[in-house]
């Protein structure tokens, strides 16, 4: 991921999603699904027109992770968004002002 201040960009994903990542950047995940969906070029989806990527993170408590967020003063959109059968979303957008997706699998 490009950024203008990968060091700090490095850190909010740390402390404020709880990535484990190594000085390369590897970290491990629960086992479980992972999607990669592609988009209409003109998707309003991700927010910014020029973001190209949207990320999409697993977690077990979508309430517990937003409330961790505005904790710390991070970007969380209001709303939610519930999915029958698939579960539930919020969104986050880091500092460098990629929106990031959060999914609670139903």
């Amino acid at each position: 991921m490009r950024a203008a201040d990968p060091v700090a960009l490095g850190a909010w994903y740390r402390d404020c999603l709880g990535m484990d990542a190594d000085e390369n950047g590897l970290w491990l995940q629960e086992a479980g699904p992972t999607v990669f969906a592609t988009f209409e070029s003109d998707t309003d989806y991700f927010g910014s027109r020029t973001q190209q990527a949207m990320l999409n993170f697993r977690v077990g408590d979508l309430d517990a992770m937003v409330a961790q967020l505005r904790a710390r003063g991070a970007d969380v959109a209001a709303e939610t968004q519930d999915m029958e059968g698939v579960g539930r979303f919020g969104w986050v957008t880091d500092p460098e002002g990629n929106r990031i997706e959060l999914w609670q699998p139903a």
